[in-house]
């Protein structure tokens, strides 16, 4: 069977993958890794005064290196203290300086004597103020809509006294685990069963990147259940990520299951260790991820390709995670021809390919905060080789 290519399953990814058209309005402190939904216009100048850059002192300039101090000026005064020239106020970090002040010289180039300061050079005119509307102006565009709302973002739109915005509503999100041999921590490990991980992986991931509307099902491999499950799950939600049950084998039923509901194929298989039997589909409002049942290849494939279409339905114009060069510290011997995703620690510019690399194996993956992408036609990766390093997001 033909296998897409990373490179293709991703560009399927993006020109599938569209941004829900649903407005939300949200408190600014609720909004952090929403994406605007409009654009943001700032309803004041900032800073909306004359503002000194550091500690030290405002000044009105004149010929002489000398200046008679007659004042204080703290960061929040509102008084409006009058300088002649040759006048000088002591003043702090982010105070107005006065109007009739046109420089700012820092403590560290000032000598004190009594109620006199002498500094050592001329200043030109405006040094050390941040003028009135240096960072925005009133009026202005403060963000573009499809902007990502950071921590720096909401502290920046939050300095411009703006208490909520408008975001794109992420998305509700079906978490669906698959298997037989599944049992759930804490109970009794039968013989032949182990503890499912993958839900809690999945939906942690979830959260880590701010998508909370998530909700987890658990299924047998039975294909009427199977069938009334996504039946359902696809009519409530915008996104639908399924773990298990989506190779060929004889108890796996959810193709089967998704060609009965009608879901259109956008690919099946991706040529890639770990996470080749991976499912991209789609309805008309619904987009859905099959991913392997191994964890470690569940996981690969989300940090691939569901976290692409959740930046894009959320209106953020991704197109892949961050992806730099690195200097190998490890040997790494490829059996096979697919390209691979390596587990790796990334550090200073220099990347460590860590042991353990089975598509079922997450004791490594634990530690990793990078991929390390070996192209198909490399058989070896050699110390001091340089690589391409995916950097996980978190």
């Amino acid at each position: 069977m033909y296998m897409i290519s990373i490179e293709e399953a991703l560009e399927a990814v993006i020109k599938n993958s569209k941004e829900i058209l649903k407005e939300l309005i949200l408190p600014l402190d609720k909004a952090c890794s929403s994406v605007l939904f409009k654009d943001v216009f700032s309803p004041i100048n900032m800073p909306p005064f004359r503002q000194s850059a550091m500690d030290g002192y405002a000044l009105n300039l004149h010929d002489d290196f000398t200046y008679l101090l007659i004042g204080e000026v703290k960061a929040g005064d509102g008084h409006h203290i009058q300088l002649n020239k040759g006048e000088a106020v002591r003043i702090f970090t982010g105070a107005a300086v006065p109007d009739t002040a046109n420089a700012v010289i820092m403590q560290e180039k000032v000598i004190v004597s009594k109620n006199k300061i002498t500094i050592s050079n001329q200043l030109s005119s405006e040094f050390n103020i941040r003028a009135i509307g240096e960072q925005v102006k009133k009026g202005e565009l403060a963000l573009k809509k499809g902007t990502k709302l950071t921590p720096a973002a909401i502290g920046y739109l939050s300095s411009i006294g703006i208490t909520e915005v408008s975001v794109y509503k992420k998305p509700s999100i079906a978490l669906i685990t698959t298997g037989n041999e599944l049992v759930e921590p804490g109970e009794t490990l039968d013989y032949g069963k182990i503890y499912e991980s993958n839900s809690k992986m999945l939906k942690s991931a979830l959260l880590d990147l701010g998508f909370e509307d998530v909700y987890i099902h658990k299924i047998e491999d039975n294909y009427d259940e199977t069938y009334a499950l996504l039946q359902k799950v696809i009519t409530e939600h915008d996104l639908v990520i399924i773990s298990g049950g989506i190779s060929v084998g004889d108890y796996d039923f959810v193709g089967t299951a998704l060609k009965a509901l009608n879901i259109e194929e956008i690919f099946y298989k991706v040529n890639q260790k770990p996470g080749k039997p991976l499912f991209f589909g789609k309805n008309e409002n619904t987009l859905l991820f099959a991913l392997p049942g191994n964890p470690a290849a569940a996981l690969t494939c989300f940090y691939m390709y569901v976290c692409l279409a959740l930046q894009k339905l959320i209106g953020f114009r991704a197109d892949s995670l961050l992806s730099i060069t690195a200097k190998s510290v490890s040997e790494f011997v490829k059996n096979g021809d697919r390209p691979q995703f390596l587990k790796a620690i990334y550090k200073n510019g220099e990347v460590t390919i860590l042991e353990g690399q089975s598509s079922a194996m997450l004791q490594t993956f634990a530690i990793s905060n990078a991929l390390v992408k070996m192209a198909g036609d490399v058989e070896k990766i050699h110390v001091n080789d340089i690589v391409e390093v995916i950097l996980l997001p978190f």
